[in-house]
């Protein structure tokens, strides 16, 4: 089992952790959800001094998608993710940036994910759940191994993911964090797209959303 090395670079004016993933076995990288930004994300890569295999997408906000496009043309690699229902998101992002004041570019994936599909990078695996909710096609990447997973703006220290934006679902996000996030082990460590790190547990034992 490889090893994966974490670092986390927050970008946009809405401070969204893009989160790049090394397979330390073979110093292929992931970058997941690149959402502008882009130089900053460029100069982390560099300090890791990891090539960059993949990206992946949690979901289709401009603020986790917005650099995807240019990220794949200056890495030459293929975005996977998300689900094929936040197409509508993805196809608008142009659209949405200039609400957010920050620039964007529509994108499609290289592959959409669905429910137990698995993305790699390397050796390293992670497997993939679909959590719709905050948006209709929103995922989830997990490794169980290293008890770690990635749940986009699915679940938060504290909070929840927003239903109030297209597509949201407040009732398809409570089942997903049921179904698919609290039935992990509680030790599981998960990165949000927004603010610090939390665990399973502690989300189980704490969460006012989840209670």
């Amino acid at each position: 089992m490889s090893q994966i090395k974490v670092a986390i670079v927050p970008v946009t004016p809405f401070q969204q952790n893009c989160t790049i993933l090394i397979c330390q076995s073979t110093n292929l990288a992931a970058v997941v959800d690149p959402g502008g930004d882009v130089p900053l994300i460029r100069r982390a890569i560099e300090q890791t001094g990891a090539k960059i295999e993949k990206i992946f997408l949690t979901h289709g906000h401009a603020d986790h998608a917005g650099g995807a496009a240019e990220m794949r043309e200056i890495f030459g690699a293929p975005i996977e993710g998300p689900h094929i229902a936040d197409k509508f998101l993805l196809d608008g992002l142009e659209a949405a940036s200039a609400r957010f004041g920050f620039a964007c570019r529509n994108v499609v994936p290289d592959r959409w994910l669905a429910e137990g599909d698995q993305v790699s990078f390397g050796e390293a695996k992670l497997d993939v759940r679909h959590c719709p909710g905050h948006t209709p096609g929103s995922v989830v990447f997990i490794n169980e191994p290293m008890q770690f997973c990635l749940v986009g703006d699915v679940l938060f220290e504290g909070s929840i993911g927003r239903t109030d934006l297209p597509g949201g679902d407040h009732a398809a996000l409570i089942r997903s964090i049921e179904n698919k996030l609290l039935t992990l082990n509680d030790k599981m460590t998960f990165i949000s797209g927004h603010g610090p790190l939390s665990t399973i547990g502690a989300e189980k034992a704490h969460n006012p959303f989840l209670q």
